[in-house]
C-alpha cells in the first residue's frame, strides 16, 4: 500500500477489511487472521464466478499459516452498500422500487443457484475441493432439537425436491451487495467468506429472512423465478427451509441486535411454522433492541 493508511470498512467476521491505496487506485485489504487459509479459497471463489456476477478483481493473494494471517487485495467496486438503498426505499414508501431492488438481487441469487457442484460441503483449498460437512460440524444447526422433529422433517420435505447442489455465497443479504442508488442494479456482490456448496435456495432465504416487505419479497422472487422458472412455485417455501441451519447459527451467536432479531424468527417458527414471522416483521425489519 502507498502509504501504508487502511482505513476499516464494515463488514466480514473471519477477516478484517479495510480500504487502502495501491498505485493511486483504491484497494480493499482483507486480513484473514481467525482462519488464514481463507484468503486463497475467497480469491478463487471470485475467480469461479467472475463473467456470471460483479465481483471484485483480485490483485494479490498471500497464503496465510500458522504465523501469519493470509491476505486477499481486491478492487473496490462502484455502488451503495444495499441495506442503505432499500432503507430508504422503505421510508419513502416506493414499492415500485422496492420490487425492482428485489428483483435485481433475487437475480444474484439465481446466478449462484445455477452454479453447480456434485456434492454439498466446505471449500478447503484453493483447487476449491469440496469436503462434506462432518457430523460435528452440522449438529448445531440441526433445527430439530430447537422446533420439533415435525418441523424437521417438513423442512427436509420442502428441500427434497430439489435435485442438484450449488454454490452459496451463505451471506447473501443487502449490506453484501453493493447497488447503483439511480438504476437498483446490483454493482458489486462482496464478503465471500462463507461461501461453500449446499441447497440453491439458501441464498434465497438469506435475502427473504428479515426483510418481508411484500413488493420486496415479490420482486426476490420474480428474479429468482426468471432463472429457475420450474422452480417458481416452491421457491419460497424450500427458502425458507434452506435458510433454517444459518438461522440457527446466527441465533446462537450473543447479545447482537442480528442475534436477537434471529431469535425471535426461531421462536416464532418454532411457535407458528417455517412461514411464521415475529410481530412487526412482515412489513419491514423490525426495530433493534
Amino acid at each position: 500500500m502507498d502509504d501504508g493508511t487502511l482505513r476499516p470498512l464494515p463488514g466480514g467476521w473471519s477477516g478484517e477489511t479495510f480500504l487502502s491505496d495501491l498505485g493511486g487506485e483504491p484497494v480493499v485489504v482483507r486480513i484473514h487472521a481467525r482462519d488464514p487459509g481463507r484468503a486463497v479459497i475467497d480469491a478463487a471463489v471470485l475467480s469461479l464466478v467472475r463473467g456470471l456476477l460483479p465481483v471484485p478483481p483480485v490483485l494479490e493473494v498471500r497464503p496465510g499459516g500458522t504465523e501469519a494471517p493470509g491476505l486477499l487485495l481486491t478492487g473496490l467496486l462502484p455502488g451503495e452498500r444495499g441495506d442503505l438503498v432499500l432503507d430508504r426505499l422503505r421510508e419513502r414508501g416506493d414499492d415500485d422500487g422496492l420490487e425492482r431492488l428485489g428483483r435485481a438481487c433475487g437475480d444474484v441469487a439465481g446466478v449462484l443457484a445455477g452454479t453447480t457442484f456434485p456434492r454439498p460441503g466446505r471449500f478447503v483449498d484453493a483447487a476449491l475441493t469440496v469436503v462434506p460437512w462432518s457430523a460435528a460440524e452440522l449438529a448445531h444447526v440441526d433445527p430439530a432439537p430447537v422446533l420439533g422433529e415435525a418441523l424437521a422433517l417438513e423442512a427436509e420435505d420442502r428441500l427434497a425436491a430439489w435435485p442438484w447442489h450449488s454454490l452459496v455465497h451463505a451471506d447473501l443479504n443487502p449490506k453484501n451487495l453493493l447497488v447503483d442508488p439511480d438504476t437498483l442494479q446490483v454493482t458489486g456482490v462482496v464478503d465471500w467468506e462463507y461461501a461453500h456448496v449446499g441447497h440453491p435456495a439458501s441464498d434465497l432465504g438469506n435475502l427473504l429472512r428479515l426483510d418481508r416487505d411484500p413488493p420486496w419479497v415479490a420482486g426476490v422472487l420474480a428474479g429468482f423465478a426468471a432463472r429457475h422458472p420450474r422452480w417458481a412455485a416452491p421457491a419460497l417455501g424450500a427458502a425458507r427451509a434452506a435458510d433454517l441451519p444459518a438461522l440457527l447459527d446466527l441465533a446462537a451467536r450473543g447479545d447482537s441486535p442480528p442475534a436477537r432479531r434471529a431469535a425471535d424468527l426461531v421462536a416464532a417458527i418454532a411457535a407458528g411454522g417455517l412461514d411464521a414471522a415475529p410481530p412487526g416483521m412482515r412489513q419491514g425489519r423490525p426495530s433493534p433492541r
